[in-house]
Parts: C-alpha cells; structure tokens; sequence
C-alpha cells in the first residue's frame, strides 16, 4: 500500500535531460488537449528551459512519492526580498488527480519558509492550473497577460498557438488561502 509521501530533492545534474523531455511531455499532454496537436517543437523549447534553470536563485527540484521520480519543479529564490517564482511545475500525466500535486506546493512551500510572495505563470488555457493555483494551492490571479498587456518580465514560452496570452499568479504567505 502507498502512503503518497511527497517530497523534494534537488534535480542532479544528470538527471536533468530526463527532466526537461519529462515536463515537456507533461506540458504536451495540455497543448495537445487545447490545440490537437503540438506545433513545431517541444514545449517549453530546450533552450528556455535551460535558461530558466540557469537564472539567478534558481533551484530544479524533483517531486518523488515514496521515492519514486513523479514531477519537477523549478523556482526563483530572492534571499533578499523573499519574493520567489514558482517559474515552472509538473507532475508525469500518470500521476495527475490524486491530490500530488498540492502536496509539492506544500513541500515547496515548507522548503522555503522565509518566503513572503510567490509568483507563478500559466498559460490562459490551462483550466486545470488556474484551479489548482486558485482553489488549491490559495493563489490569486493579479494580471492577464496578451497583446494589448504584455508580459513586461519576458514573453511567454514560444511556440503556443495562443499568443501568449497568460495569466499571472501570487500568493502572499501568511494570509488566509480561499479568501
């Protein structure tokens, strides 16, 4: 029987091909479901995702459940201002819908106490994010982005057929989630 443990590890160096082709499929999973089909190319693009691993404070973790490999994550951490990104999330497509994912927020969550903000990203489409991110997780949506409003911290990942158009996210610790 599973317990359903959640927990982080810092994502190894070579682990780190296995996890770009895995949160590009798991990305591929909801384009594909949106658009029916994937345009030219993964998304996010390779080189996106290595400079978002690369960035300034950046950490790539990796989501197991008893152990076992399940997710990644990749978040900005600002040690000064305490305001952090949660720049990119998933889960494998298997393992969706059983309450794992909350569960990492919250092992992210309890990873960086110090944190007075978070801000995340997705894209206008994904329903099932603005969900989790809104009801689960106790986001609010503070910006939409698209062409009359765009992005000011960089365009969204290429190769979507939707513009860009985004919705931006945040949480200040500390307040009640759901309110």
């Amino acid at each position: 029987m599973t317990t359903d443990s959640v927990s982080l590890a810092v994502a190894e160096a070579d682990d780190l091909p296995a996890l770009k082709r895995e949160l590009q499929d798991a990305f591929a999973v909801a384009v594909i479901a949106e658009f029916g089909d994937l345009p030219d190319g993964p998304i996010p693009s390779d080189s996106e995702l290595d400079e978002s691993m690369s960035a300034p404070g950046a950490e790539v973790l990796r989501i197991l459940c008893d152990g076992r490999k399940i997710g990644g994550a990749v978040v900005a951490i600002d040690r000064e201002t305490h305001r952090n990104s949660l720049d990119l999330f998933f889960l494998s497509s298997p393992d969706r819908g059983r309450g794992l994912g909350l569960k990492a927020w919250k092992a992210i969550e309890r990873r960086y106490p110090e944190t007075r903000v978070w801000i995340t990203h997705t894209p206008y489409f994904e329903k099932r994010n603005i969900h989790f991110y809104v009801n689960k997780c106790g986001f609010r949506i503070v910006a939409f982005f698209s062409d009359r409003h765009p992005d000011p911290h960089g365009p969204a990942p290429s190769g979507l057929p939707d513009d860009g158009e985004a919705f931006m996210f945040e949480k200040i610790m500390g307040e009640a989630e759901g309110t």
